[in-house]
């Protein structure tokens, strides 16, 4: 149960960062509800997590899956495809 509670604060995560891209320095109200919303259920999810996993492992796997998907979501919703 806690490696799908932290595979699912992953996902959240992504959303999360993609708010915080979409609020445009949080000028857009919409955006930052979503954000503030993603970015509590991931933090309360991986702290559930934690409860079964150590604190090392728990993290390395929610960044990991956070970095993958995101850039993912990058490159196919925001249509990013250089650095900077």
């Amino acid at each position: 149960m806690a490696w799908l509670l932290l595979v699912v604060a992953g996902f959240f995560e992504v959303g999360f960062a993609l708010g915080l891209k979409l609020s445009q320095g949080f000028t857009r109200p919409w955006p930052v509800v979503g954000m503030v919303f993603s970015g509590a259920l991931s933090f309360s999810l991986l702290a559930w997590a934690m409860r079964g996993l150590p604190v090392g492992t728990a993290y390395a796997v929610w960044t990991g899956i956070g970095v993958i998907a995101l850039v993912l979501a990058g490159v196919v919703v925001l249509r990013l495809t250089e650095v900077g």
